[in-house]
């Protein structure tokens, strides 16, 4: 896998994250522990987008 489409597989990855998380905000079950697992996870995930395209 090329650094570009790995990049862009992680871009996907980020904006399905984001939908998630505006989905579980809205959810009146879900827990605010579970909403900041998936902001963490969406973090780490632009935080490693960021790094590659640096380092491209």
């Amino acid at each position: 896998m090329s650094l570009s489409s790995h990049v862009e597989e992680l871009k996907k990855k980020h904006k399905a994250l984001s939908d998630r998380v505006e989905e579980a905000q809205r959810a009146p079950g879900i827990s605010d522990l579970e909403v900041a697992d998936l902001k963490k996870q969406k973090l780490r995930i632009k935080e490693e987008i960021e790094r590659l395209s640096i380092s491209a």
